[in-house]
């Protein structure tokens, strides 16, 4: 049965959120379980995405990755795909009328990673953030309106620039695996050999910018995503007080973390903020 397979395919995406990241599973359970599914649905399709180009390093990366593109649309054009994290993302896509260009770009975003290395302008910089990371927040955006075009307009500017504080914390935490391992420098102002505490500072003022605004969307939020939002929220926003606070070097040489019991703290100061009004 058709219903079976469906099933199986959601667990799938489930299952890959679940394994690739415990502080964005976290973040969806606080979701309604009425749009929890479709954002696993819509993480999935990006983590194998990501994964191909960042971590499938003994195989042909580019060929894996057209293989992909192809499957990708065959599935939007076909409604179904034999690969399971194509099928589940395939039925939200058309669940909630999610606009092909979002996916397009972060497509192409992906692309990047396969053949560029240095983004040495703003405008590289800002584009590939914005198919890597803003139109993954647009696509959850849809899901979270629910097809309400008008609330989506009103939304969409901060759950981009929330998208992109994400994103460029990500870069922050990542900044030796990038650079050494994967060879990439996201930002154009920085050289990891150079990084003081002056380059870190206008960075780090950057993503404080872009989490103020993304926060004044997470108060505009329907109440069935505005808790699950709001603890991605506050994570984010506590690793970017650690990696402010952590000297340039030690940035360039450790993977700076939120460790699992200070999660299970920050979650339970989300729910008294969000059960009291308190956002």
């Amino acid at each position: 049965m058709k219903s079976i397979f469906d099933t199986i395919s959601y667990d799938c995406s489930r299952n890959i959120t679940r394994a690739y990241s415990t502080s964005f599973s976290l973040a969806v359970k606080m979701l309604s379980p009425r749009i929890r599914r479709d954002i696993y649905n819509i993480y999935g399709f990006v983590r194998l995405a990501d994964e191909i180009v960042d971590s499938f390093h003994d195989y042909n990366k580019e060929l894996l990755f057209r293989r992909f593109e192809t499957d990708l649309e065959n599935a939007l054009n076909d409604q179904i795909s034999l690969n399971p994290v194509l099928n589940a993302f395939q039925h939200t896509v058309y669940k909630y009328n999610i606009d092909k260009s979002l996916i397009d770009a972060f497509m192409a975003s992906m692309e990047q990673d396969l053949i560029k290395k240095d983004y040495a302008t703003f405008a590289e910089y800002n584009q590939y953030i914005y198919g890597s990371a803003d139109v993954v927040g647009l696509m959850c955006l849809k899901v979270f309106t629910d097809n309400d075009n008008a609330s989506y307009e009103v939304l969409k500017a901060p759950a981009m620039r929330l998208g992109s504080a994400f994103q460029k914390i990500n870069f922050l935490r990542d900044l030796k695996a990038d650079m050494e391992g994967l060879e990439r420098n996201y930002f154009p102002t920085l050289n990891l050999n150079e990084m003081n505490d002056e380059t870190k500072r206008a960075i780090v003022e950057e993503i404080e910018a872009d989490l103020h605004e993304g926060y004044l969307g997470i108060l505009q939020l329907p109440a069935e995503a505005k808790f699950g939002v709001y603890t991605a929220f506050v994570y984010y926003r506590t690793l970017l007080k650690k990696l402010k606070n952590t000297p340039p070097l030690e940035i360039k040489n450790t993977r700076i973390r939120v460790p699992n019991y200070q999660k299970m703290g920050l979650l339970a100061r989300c729910y008294v903020n969000y059960r009291f009004n308190l956002l």
